[in-house]
């Protein structure tokens, strides 16, 4: 079994900085893929920013040069630093992890952490 589990949201002014951590644990080799998607009231899961094993980065055009994603393999731990924050960044944010065991891939997804932008 495998957990992933988001944290680091919050309240934050406009213009404010928040980092999230994603923590996994369990029973897997590697981290293959690690993604953060936001889920706003009444809209449909979007993609926001991804890190593949490679190393390769990926972001959604409305968060590019705002928002920063990291790993930390030793620990199992993914990151999304946001910076500049806006009213229409606030979403509950989730953690995608695909891990590798015995060859396989597996997906799992964390709960989610609420993150409000207001004044």
């Amino acid at each position: 079994q495998v957990h992933v589990v988001e944290s680091g949201g919050g309240l934050v002014q406009p213009g404010g900085s928040l980092r999230l951590s994603c923590a996994a644990s369990g029973n897997f080799d590697n981290i293959y893929y690690m993604a953060w998607y936001r889920q706003a009231a009444g809209n449909q899961r979007d993609l926001v920013a991804s890190f593949t094993t490679g190393g390769t980065t990926n972001y959604a055009d409305s968060v590019k040069g705002r928002f920063t994603i990291s790993r930390d393999n030793s620990k199992n731990t993914g990151y999304l630093q946001m910076n500049s924050l806006k009213p229409e960044d606030t979403a509950v944010y989730y953690c995608q992890t695909i891990v590798t065991r015995f060859r396989q891939r597996y997906s799992y997804w964390g709960q989610g952490t609420q993150v409000t932008v207001s004044s």
